[in-house]
């Protein structure tokens, strides 16, 4: 019976800097080198996806690193190809891993006629034969019950706090957390708690779909330093919307939190043009060189954290222990000053 010597990591197109970067974090955790699997994944002529595995995966412990963001259908394509080269290769485990979930905000019928995409998604996978997933801040937690295997849903709060406390030590009696949404209040509060901040919301009023009419702050942020925490930034629109109000309000400045940043069409402009002083957004979707080159858009690296709980997940142990500030704190010592 062959060894397993550890996790092995492939990956698709989707992020190949953040896979590698994940790579690197487990090759410090083991203290050995942890490399990608030698494979190519490629398109015909006509876009048809190719996946070939180079190396042996036969009884291995493989987790595919691709998160399904733009192009939101070659990602998933890739990923579902993947998985059915490594079960036909006798892997014996197959975990996607998916930093950012596609289609996670078609997670409900919102009118008659319409599909619920992160159910079809979730079967999709499971059909391909990966046998668990591992995300971050899935966009309805909900999502999780789409599924007939494990989930695990890491949470982006426990990481922006240590970058809060690391960026705004000297502010920190002065901070107020921003829900942009009554929706987004748990995702808030969880990043209140953590830095021992009082929460405030904002409320929004549409007149028809896609559109805001008005919004209303609901609590005091007059002099207070804001930071407005959500999962996802798309246009950009309702958050420097959401940014504008807040200062009009009598807020000090404004910082926004966001975990995965799609940032698409006009959204850049609209966020350097922004009151915003900062967006902070993680590196689960790849930045684009505007993202990249943005004066006020920041990046927090989530390799960590997944390299983490990929060890943990491939020994069985915990994975939720990572939400803890200890644990976190050890994870990311170096990056941040954790004292």
């Amino acid at each position: 019976m062959a060894t397993v010597h550890g996790p092995k990591l492939i990956a698709g197109n989707s992020n190949l800097k953040l896979a590698r970067s994940m790579a690197r974090r487990m090759s410090l955790h083991r203290g050995m080198n942890v490399d990608l699997v030698d494979a190519r994944v490629e398109r015909f002529n006509d876009g048809e996806i190719f996946v070939e595995v180079f190396e042996n995966v036969r009884d291995e412990d493989m987790f595919i690193i691709q998160p399904t963001s733009r192009p939101a259908n070659d990602a998933l394509m890739e990923l579902l190809i993947i998985a059915d080269a490594l079960k036909r290769s006798s892997a014996s485990r197959v975990t996607a891993v998916i930093p950012y979930f596609g289609y996670a905000r078609q997670d409900r019928r919102s009118k008659a006629r319409t599909p619920i995409t992160a159910k079809l998604v979730a079967n999709m996978l499971e059909k391909a034969g990966i046998e668990r997933v591992l995300t971050l801040d899935l966009h309805a937690t909900q999502i999780q019950g789409f599924f007939d295997i494990p989930v695990d849903n890491l949470y982006a709060s426990p990481i922006f706090a240590l970058d809060v406390k690391h960026h705004f030590k000297d502010q920190m009696d002065n901070l107020m957390v921003v829900s942009p949404d009554v929706g987004g209040v748990a995702r808030a509060r969880d990043l209140a708690q953590r830095i021992d901040a009082p929460l405030s919301i904002v409320d929004k009023r549409r007149e028809k779909a896609g559109e805001v009419a008005e919004m209303t702050v609901i609590g005091n942020v007059e002099g207070r330093t804001c930071l407005i925490v959500d999962d996802i930034v798309d246009t950009a629109g309702t958050l420097c919307k959401a940014a504008d109000v807040l200062m009009e309000n009598g807020a000090k400045e404004v910082h926004s939190y966001i975990t995965h940043g799609v940032l698409s069409g006009p959204a850049v402009d609209r966020i350097t043009k922004s009151v915003m002083k900062n967006l902070i957004i993680t590196d689960t979707i790849e930045a684009t060189d505007a993202v990249a080159n943005a004066p006020n858009i920041r990046i927090v690296q989530t390799a960590p954290i997944f390299a983490q709980a990929i060890l943990n997940t491939w020994s069985g142990t915990s994975v939720s222990s990572l939400f803890s500030t200890k644990s976190l704190s050890a994870i990311y010592e170096g990056i941040y000053d954790c004292s």
